[in-house]
């Protein structure tokens, strides 16, 4: 065994090892595999073996479709095969709302290139002979899906990986892991100590005991999941025959089960509502190559559906039942990426899919070690999207509700309920009492939208528009025509101190940095000159710097901060999380509500747009941004949690005379659409540069160095190859959500990033990505958006339909 290698590798199962070739793919030899038992011991053995495409993140897809494509590729250089079976396979809708599930995934498929189609049931049934049609309305036809054998697939990459340089150690267990002063890390096993630059725990079921060995917890839990092989069937045998085809693999969202051939009989397996963690505190190191124990009492509802939509089954004997423990993070996506804190520790974990996603998991991660980035957009994928608020209770919740509702729709506007109320601010109980529907936002409870007095406190899912409507146009007339107030606790928040902090942050930055008592706005990008972030940073002293960003990217910037600050300790930055509460007021008569209840003077000339002050509101220190998402006359307030219930009941009474009213994040955002504005993680993100998202007014290519810089140059010089636009969209009862296909004569030429509603300009709006030489074409009508099916009108608009010359913003 090595005593040092660049790279090692914890774990034996398809993640590991596709990790493992892909480094040695990009050109690192000096890499090893370690694997407490065989290959395969863990979920990879025992796994169903299907693989798709599709995914509810279209990053994702495209690394699931590079999963598929690769699979010829490793048996060619290992020999091994991977036992492809590419028979396609249908998603089957039972109610119309399925059906517009059904319709977005098909346009979604559209700009990703991927070759989906609508069919009838009865050519599902041709296909698929078993099912009963009676049960179902449509289908959606994807000819990319199969099925492989597990252990050949990952066996199939660790040959690879051996070829390519790499060397694996089974029935070798790691049992300590220390980090060196230098930074590298100590593997200490039962074999003995390999030195690494570099640790990847990709440890399956045992990830979470693989983190707490360095002191983390990692958002991952085991479920037992459950499939049953049947005995021969003679509807089988008789399509194998008739076709000289395989029955291609089906997806019953009615019956929430899957099912496909295996051998001459059938495979099905559910995602049932009565579902059961395993080991959900402590892993035992001995669990290997077994099965846990089948319990078909607690998968029967979902098999007494599966057998009336599909009855040939009824008649089956069953051969054998698989229950094997798979690992989940809390909204069942993978954990990948490097450890806030850890130096050269990573993780890649808690993929269910490893089939679909393991060769995806790999590359990126591959890149991101040897490159310092990724190389695709994993965002849904990043272990940075959770904070230490997904506590090991918090998980367990999430993961059995994202479990049991693995092959139900999720709404646009669906709050799901898991481990909820999990953080509050102080004014929780006051915006219930108000009648406030509240969302999930980073773990923490936020106001998404105010019922009226009367009326039921609650959503009506639905992808058209639902009940909210009426009440969110309330709450944007408000604050266009008077004033409203809204809780912004969910915003992240940042402290940044220190002599050198001016030039650190114009260093990370592409804006110029405030003066003292200024704000400004500016993008933040990678190496590669794409956006990584956006911000509002106020400059309160020389050396003291407030920063306001995507709280759910918190954890992701700060591991982008922290790497980047000198190592001479003149700098600090810190988080500040909930240690801040904030409110924000806008409208025209903010200013008149502010003036009451301020110890300063907050006149124009006194206060301009974009200051920064340190003051009283209501008695209670403040710190107070003149700015708002609103994009109109705005204030944002910022105070500690023991005054927040102080500062907004006095607000509320300053603001009485002038008919102030509470509005929720949802008007926040349908606000925004009327000014054009974007927003982190759906208009900026890591595939975009600052010209194409039309931020170039920020970015000062004639400043001081700064990351990105280059990159973006080259951008502006050559002129950006895609456009971020907005459109006018002629929509009936359903606006865009994101990801809808755009049009323009009959061709696909780009995609809608974000949209809805704007109540105070009465116009269905959607904003999105074109290429540049379409940015300009405003014809009435020139574009078509896809909406659950149905092409809709679309114009391209230059300028905000509200405030275009930002007058209000100024007043």
């Amino acid at each position: 065994m090595k005593s040092h290698t660049q790279v090692v590798v914890i774990g034996g199962g398809v993640v590991g090892c596709s990790v493992l070739y892909h480094l040695t793919k990009l050109g690192w030899k000096d890499v090893v595999l370690v694997e407490r038992s065989e290959l395969t011991s863990g979920s990879s053995w025992h796994a169903a073996g299907g693989f798709h495409t599709l995914n509810g993140d279209p990053n994702v897809s495209q690394l699931q479709s590079y999963t598929v494509d690769l699979y010829k590729e490793l048996e060619e250089i290992s020999g091994q095969s991977c036992s492809l079976h590419l028979t396609g396979g249908v998603m089957l809708a039972d109610t119309p709302e399925r059906m517009d599930f059904l319709r977005l995934a098909q346009a979604k498929g559209r700009y990703l290139g991927m070759d989906l189609e609508l069919i009838s049931v009865s050519e599902a049934k041709k296909m698929f002979p078993i099912l009963d049609e009676k049960y179902f309305i449509g289908a959606l036809w994807d000819p990319i899906e199969g099925h492989l054998d597990p252990s050949g697939t990952t066996h199939a990459y660790a040959k690879a990986a051996r070829i390519n340089g790499a060397e694996i150690y089974r029935h070798t267990k790691v049992e300590e892991m220390v980090q060196t002063p230098e930074g590298t890390w100590d593997v200490i096993t039962d074999k003995g100590t390999i030195r690494a630059e570099h640790v990847v725990n990709a440890g399956g079921l045992w990830a979470r005991e693989c983190g707490r060995m360095v002191g983390i917890e990692l958002p991952v839990l085991a479920m037992e999941h459950m499939y049953l092989l049947t005995d021969e069937m003679p509807e089988v045998v008789a399509h194998n025959e008739a076709t000289g085809k395989e029955l291609i693999g089906v997806l019953d969202f009615g019956g929430e089960i899957y099912t496909r051939q295996e051998g001459k009989g059938m495979l099905l397996g559910t995602y049932e509502q009565n579902c059961r963690p395993w080991s959900p505190k402590e892993t035992p190191w001995d669990f290997g190559h077994e099965l846990l124990a089948p319990d078909l009492d607690r998968i029967s509802p979902e098999l007494e559906v599966g057998f009336e939509h599909f009855p040939a089954l009824q008649n089956a004997g069953i051969k054998q039942i698989i229950n094997g423990p798979f690992t989940f993070a809390p909204d069942g996506n993978p954990l990948v990426g490097p450890v806030r804190g850890l130096k050269n520790y990573w993780v890649a974990c808690g993929v269910m899919a490893g089939f679909s996603q393991g060769g995806g998991v790999g590359l990126t991660l591959a890149n991101w070690i040897i490159d310092g980035d990724p190389g695709y957009d994993i965002w849904g994928m990043d272990v940075a999207r959770y904070g230490d608020w997904a506590t090991l209770a918090y998980t367990n919740k999430k993961v059995q509700e994202n479990y049991s509702r693995r092959f139900r729709i999720r709404f646009p506007n669906e709050e799901l309920p898991a481990g909820r109320p999990h953080q509050t601010t102080p004014l929780y109980d006051k915006m219930l009492a108000q009648g406030a529907i509240m969302g999930d936002s980073w773990g923490l409870e936020t106001p998404l939208w105010f019922a009226p007095d009367g009326e039921t406190a609650e959503d009506v899912v639905s992808f058209r528009r639902s009940n909210d409507f009426d009440a969110i146009g309330a709450e944007c007339r408000a604050v266009r025509t008077g004033v409203g107030i809204t809780e912004i606790a969910n915003f992240a928040k940042y402290k940044i101190t220190g002599a050198g902090a001016e030039d650190y942050l114009s260093y990370l930055m592409t804006n110029t940095m405030p003066k003292v008592g200024r704000i400004v706005l500016t993008p933040m990008l990678n190496e590669a000159g794409k956006l990584i972030g956006d911000f509002t940073i106020a400059r309160a002293s020389d050396e003291t710097f407030y920063m306001f960003g995507s709280s759910q990217a918190e954890v992701y910037h700060m591991r982008w901060f922290e790497k980047h600050l000198p190592d001479d300790g003149s700098i600090a930055i810190e988080a500040i999380n909930l240690g801040w509460m904030g409110l924000s007021i806008a409208g025209p008569k903010a200013r008149d509500v502010l003036t009451k209840v301020a110890g300063d003077d907050v006149s124009n000339d006194a206060f301009r747009f974009m200051d920064f002050r340190e003051m009283d509101v209501a008695n209670a220190p403040c710190k107070v941004n003149r700015i708002s998402y609103t994009g109109d006359l705005g204030y944002e307030i910022w105070m500690t949690p023991e005054y927040e219930r102080q500062v907004y009941m006095a607000l509320m009474e300053a603001g009485a005379e002038f008919g102030i009213q509470n509005f929720g994040m949802r008007a926040l955002l349908a606000m925004r659409l009327e000014k054009n504005f974007g927003t982190w993680f759906r208009e900026f993100r890591p595939i975009y540069g600052p010209f194409e998202a039309d931020l170039g007014r920020f970015v000062k290519l004639g400043k001081n160095n700064f990351i990105g810089q280059e990159a973006a140059r080259r951008e502006y010089e050559d002129g950006p190859k895609r456009s971020r636009v907005s459109f006018v969209v002629d929509a009936l009862d359903a606006d865009v959500m994101g990801d809808e296909p755009i049009w323009h004569e009959n061709d696909v030429i780009g995609w809608i990033t974000s949209g809805g509603y704007a109540h105070h300009v009465e116009r269905s709006l959607a904003q999105g990505y074109v290429p540049s030489e379409f940015a300009g074409n405003t014809d009435d009508g020139a574009f078509e958006i896809e909406i659950l099916g149905e092409r809709r009108k679309a114009t391209l608009i230059t300028d905000p339909l509200f405030d275009p010359k930002a007058e209000r913003m100024r007043m």
